[in-house]
Order: structure tokens, then C-alpha cells, then sequence
């Protein structure tokens, strides 16, 4: 089995697509409609990790059910327990769920496994790779042309910002148009904008985006795995 990846193209000429998150006419909306967007926020299923060196908390979103159904099982089953941070770019994202890694040995290379299956591609246009966003790793299109999702490997975005001028050149260059809300956020509060439509961004970090950082700059070795394992105690459940 190919190694779950996300293809990195940094520099000017790497790809970027990006979709409206805000429909025309969309971004006044009144009370009730404001009550309603706090109301789903509130009923987001948490899920609060522990790590060997900190912990963080991620909502799901719902828009992505079938990924957050299976992400809420394994949870359930203990999945992530013991499982290893394999993979880790400062400035890019940092990815689990390899279940192989939680007996690998040390410099073993890590990214080829799963629980045996794959989840279909759930793309929503509202849903991007902002700083904090977390998304599914998937095989490449070569092999993987539905970009259908790891059934466990996840990665979550450590993010760059990047200047306004360069982000309206991208989205020339790809013919698609980003809303103002994604460009202000890629340039103030950073991400990874030339992941967006590729991988299916299916939740967010809430709280803890310093233990992410920490865990991003650590030494690692040339595929990017830490050459200190980092991993992740205990995931459950908190709301």
C-alpha cells in the first residue's frame, strides 16, 4: 500500500484551489440565523487529545458526517491511543493515525498504514485549510483519482500567511475564486491554501493550536518523522 500523502508544493508555482464560503447576498445575516450557526456550533462533538507533549481539543464538523462518524469510532475504540505523530513540516502540518507506528522501531519509515479501509470524499466550499483546520490524508490521484480519504490518517495545519498580492496571483493562476473571508485569513492568520478541494477538511483545533506549534518545530529526519517519537496518549470524547 502507497504511502498516504499530501502533496507539497511550496514556492511560487505550487498549486492553490479554493472555493466560495459565502454565497452573494450571505454574509449579513440576522439574529435568528446568527442564534442558529451558534446553536450547531455548540453541538459539535469534541475531542480532546493528549499528547506526549501537551494537549489540544478538536471540534468535528457536521457538514462532513462521514468522516466525523468515523472519526468518533475510533475514538470510541481506542484507535489513536499509543499512535505516533509520523509526520511533521514547521509552517505546513503535522499528521497521524498511522496505526503501524505505535510498535515502529526508531527512523522506520511510517505513513503506509490504516484500518483497512477508505472514506469518500466529503468537499465542502465553506470548509478550508486555514491554520488549525484538520483533514483527511489520502493516497494520490494516480492511484486514488476519487481522492478518497485515509480511513485514520489525519494531519492538522500548522499554516503559513501569505501576502495578499500573492494569494490574488494563485487564484488567477488556478481560475478560481477565493471569498474575502479566506484571503483575509490566509494572510493574517495563515494556512494552506493550495490543499483546498484536494483533501477533505472535516474539523478544527479549538484549543491548544500552541501544543500543534510545538509539535511542528520539533528535530525530525529526512522523510519528517520526529526523531523523538511524540505520541498521542489518550484520545476521547468530551462532548
Amino acid at each position: 500500500m502507497k504511502k498516504h500523502t499530501l502533496f507539497l508544493i511550496l514556492c511560487a508555482a505550487f498549486c492553490l484551489t479554493a472555493c466560495s464560503s459565502v454565497k452573494n447576498g450571505e454574509m449579513s445575516q440576522g439574529k435568528d440565523t446568527q442564534t442558529n450557526n451558534n446553536n450547531m456550533e455548540e453541538q459539535q462533538t469534541k475531542v480532546q487529545f493528549e499528547t506526549t507533549l501537551g494537549t489540544f481539543t478538536i471540534a468535528l464538523y457536521n457538514e462532513t458526517p462521514k468522516h466525523r462518524d468515523n472519526f468518533i469510532k475510533l475514538v470510541n475504540d481506542k484507535f489513536y491511543d499509543g499512535i505516533l505523530f509520523h509526520r511533521i513540516i514547521q509552517g505546513f502540518m503535522v499528521q497521524t493515525g498511522d496505526p503501524d507506528s505505535k510498535t515502529a522501531q526508531p527512523g522506520q519509515p511510517l505513513g503506509q498504514g490504516g484500518p483497512g479501509y477508505t472514506i469518500p470524499a466529503e468537499f465542502v466550499p465553506s470548509l478550508y485549510h486555514k491554520r488549525g483546520a484538520v483533514a483527511a490524508a489520502r493516497m494520490g490521484d494516480n492511484v486514488n483519482p476519487t481522492k478518497a480519504s485515509s480511513g485514520s490518517q489525519f494531519y492538522i495545519v500548522d499554516g503559513t500567511t501569505f501576502a495578499m498580492s500573492d494569494l490574488n496571483n494563485l487564484e488567477w493562476r488556478m481560475g478560481r475564486q477565493m471569498t474575502e473571508e479566506q484571503k483575509t485569513t490566509y494572510s493574517t492568520k495563515g494556512g494552506a491554501p493550495h490543499l483546498d478541494g484536494a483533501y477533505t477538511v472535516f474539523g478544527e483545533v479549538i484549543s491548544g493550536m500552541n501544543v500543534i506549534d510545538k509539535i511542528a518545530s520539533q528535530p525530525k529526519d529526512g522523510r519528517d518523522r520526529p526523531r523523538t517519537d511524540i505520541a498521542i496518549i489518550s484520545a476521547k470524547i468530551v462532548q
